[in-house]
C-alpha cells in the first residue's frame, strides 16, 4: 500500500469515526406546545398596534421547567419581549433528548404578535 493509500484511509477512518460520533451523540431540543402555551397581548402594545417577533432561546430542564431563558432578537417593542419572555418561560417543555435520554437542552422559539 503506498502513502498516498494509507494516508486516505486514514482521512476516511478519520471522517467515519467523527460521523459515528455525532450520530451517536445526537441531540433533540426541547419542544412546547403553542396551542396551549400562550402569552397575553400587553394592553399597551394592543392600543398601539404594535406587532412583530420575539426569538428567544431556552435551557430546558429534563423535567421540561426551563433554567434559564435569553432574548435572542427583539420584535422591536419591549413590551411584546417582556410579555413573551415571562409567559414561555413558565410554560412547561416536552424535554429534549441526547442518546435517547431526557436530558438538559437549548431550545429556540420565535413567538409572533400579530393582531387579527
Amino acid at each position: 500500500m503506498s502513502a498516498k493509500s494509507r494516508y486516505l484511509s486514514v482521512i476516511a477512518a478519520v471522517m467515519l469515526s467523527s460521523l459515528t460520533a455525532a450520530v451517536a451523540a445526537a441531540e433533540v431540543p426541547a419542544v412546547f406546545d403553542s396551542k396551549t402555551c400562550k402569552a397575553d397581548y400587553p394592553k399597551s402594545s394592543l392600543m398601539n398596534e404594535e406587532q412583530g417577533t420575539t426569538s428567544m432561546s431556552f435551557l430546558v430542564a429534563p423535567d421540561g421547567a426551563v433554567v434559564e431563558a435569553k432574548l435572542e432578537k427583539t420584535s422591536g417593542f419591549k413590551s411584546l419581549d417582556k410579555a413573551a419572555m415571562k409567559s414561555i418561560s413558565a410554560c412547561k417543555f416536552k424535554p429534549g433528548t441526547k442518546d435517547g435520554a431526557p436530558a438538559q437542552t437549548w431550545t429556540k422559539v420565535d413567538y409572533a404578535w400579530k393582531l387579527d
